[in-house]
Order: structure tokens, then C-alpha cells, then sequence
């Protein structure tokens, strides 16, 4: 279980649906920003001039106790925040694309935040993706941005590209890994995050997928063997030592703000820096980010 002193005690339920209703000013700002944005000729300078950052591969390795154990070692990518739009230029998701296609994982996951204010965005990211199927598949959870601007169209997008969208559901990977449950958690803000369904009949391995790092919020019983979010960028502007300048809203963003965290009780959280930019087109000392996680067998 998680110990609430880290962050100052445990939220409700209300405490999490509460600020909703901010959300949809939130979203009308957002759309305002993007037309300031120039149509993303902006971003386009920024990415030239190496203002987006340089695209990382960060390795891990993590081992699955002896009761239960894999066929085969298990290569996942994960990634996350892609805001795509005129905040993000399209040539990242390329470099992103081109990293995935070089390291050839057995499954992607994705980790929401597709656009940054409107869904029909979905739709350049879903083209990269398209280029490479993963072969035991491409599992997704939704973000806040997504929620905000269209979750269904988004949905379909990626589902266009082959990605299988997790809302509270788990799905198993095919044989010979079904013994391994993707578990898609839906974004603990802006969705209707349900752990226990999220978790119900899952495989004995089990991968939480969640948008942020508060979606551990909610776990309750619930155990898994790693774990994956985003949605804080890693501060995106931040000190050389890591520190974050900027921080995503929630109360796990700075406890949880990028790197390997030990959950006590469960598997290791990795929080991934995502690989676009939002409200501004600039990153500052945290580049974006493709998780590289081998599951030892």
C-alpha cells in the first residue's frame, strides 16, 4: 500500500471528480493557446532549433517472482503524452517512431494524451503509429487532453492504427504470454477511474497502464508487477538536476515526476518525461522519453 505521509494523506473519490468542472475552462484556453500557436509554425521553428529536445531511450529490467514466471523474457515500450497539435511538431513523433521500429518491442503501450485540444489531431499520430504493429499488440489508456477533446474520436483513431484502448479493462497478451494482463486504468481526473474493474480477472502478471501517477490513488487491493503513467513531462522545463520548474496537476506529479519509483506493496511505477510538449512548444532539461522494460523471465 502506499504511504499517504509522503503526500500529505489520502484523497476521496469527491476530492478527484471535484475539479472537473474547471476542466472545460481549462479546454476553451487551450483551444485560445493553440491559435496563437500559428497553425504549429511555432513548433516547427522550436523542434529546428532543437527546442523540443532530443528524443532518449531509457532501459530497464525487472524481475517476475518465481510463482509467476514468464515463457520468455518480454520487451515492453512505453510512451506516453504526444499533444498532438500545434503545440508538438509531427517530426517528434517520427524520431518516436523511428526508436520503437529500431528496438522492435513484443508489446507498445501508450499512456495517453494523444492531442492537445482538438481529437482530429489524433489522426498524425495515428498515421506514425501505424508503421510498426507490435507483435503481442499495442495497448492504450487515455489522457485528460483527451478527455477534454474528444475521447471517442480519439479512440477511434488509435483503434485504426491497431491500438487496443483500455477504459477500466485489462486485456491478456496471446499465447504464449497469457499469463500477462495489460490493465488500463481510466484517467484518475478528467474519466470514471474504476480499479476493481480495471483489475477484475486479470492474468497473474499483471502491467498497470494509467495516465498519471495518481491513478495509484485508487488502488486498493489491487497488486501488479510494473507500472506505467505519465502525464507530469517530467516538469518540461526543469533544472539541469532534474528538479521541476513546471509540474502537471495532481497531488503524485512532483512525489512522481519522472524516473523508477518502489511502490511498497506492488511492482516498480515507471513515470515516463512523454514525448511532446504542451501549453508551451519547449522542453527544457527533460528531453522526451521512450521507456525500453524487459520483464525477466
Amino acid at each position: 500500500m502506499i504511504h499517504w505521509a509522503n503526500f500529505g494523506g489520502p484523497l476521496s473519490r469527491m476530492q478527484l471528480i471535484a475539479p472537473r468542472r474547471r476542466f472545460r475552462a481549462r479546454h476553451a484556453a487551450l483551444v485560445a493557446q493553440d491559435a496563437l500557436l500559428l497553425g504549429g509554425l511555432i513548433a516547427r521553428w522550436s523542434y529546428r532549433l532543437g527546442l523540443h529536445g532530443k528524443l532518449g531511450v531509457t532501459l530497464h529490467e525487472i524481475g517476475i517472482s518465481a510463482q509467476s514466471r514468464l515463457p520468455a523474457p518480454l520487451v515492453l515500450a512505453f510512451a506516453s503524452d504526444f499533444h498532438a497539435g500545434p503545440v508538438t511538431n509531427p517530426a517528434l513523433f517520427t524520431d518516436f517512431m523511428d526508436a520503437v521500429i529500431e528496438r522492435r518491442p513484443d508489446v507498445l503501450l501508450l499512456g495517453g494524451d494523444y492531442v492537445s485540444s482538438r481529437a482530429q489531431h489524433a489522426d498524425m499520430f495515428s498515421r506514425c503509429l501505424s508503421r510498426y504493429q507490435a507483435p503481442l499488440g499495442t495497448y492504450a489508456v487515455l489522457g485528460n487532453h483527451d478527455l477534454w477533446s474528444g475521447s471517442e474520436r480519439i479512440a477511434r483513431s488509435l483503434q485504426s492504427a491497431g491500438v487496443q484502448v483500455l477504459v477500466n479493462q485489462n486485456r491478456s497478451l496471446p499465447p504464449p504470454f497469457d499469463c500477462v494482463s495489460v490493465c488500463g486504468l481510466d484517467d484518475p481526473w478528467a474519466g470514471s477511474a474504476d480499479a476493481t474493474a480495471t483489475f477484475k480477472d486479470a492474468a497473474p502478471v499483471r502491467i498497470f497502464l494509467t495516465h498519471s501517477p495518481d491513478g495509484l490513488l485508487l488502488l486498493d487491493e489491487e497488486r501488479y508487477h510494473v507500472g506505467f503513467a505519465g502525464h507530469t513531462h517530467g516538469g518540461q522545463i526543469a533544472l539541469r538536476d532534474g528538479t521541476q520548474l513546471v509540474t502537471a496537476g495532481g497531488p503524485l506529479s512532483r512525489t512522481y515526476g519522472r524516473g523508477r519509483f518502489a511502490i511498497p506493496g506492488n511492482g516498480p511505477l515507471l513515470v515516463s518525461r512523454g514525448i511532446g510538449c504542451t501549453y508551451l512548444p519547449v522542453r527544457i532539461n527533460s528531453d522526451p522519453e521512450l521507456i525500453i522494460c524487459t520483464l525477466l523471465a
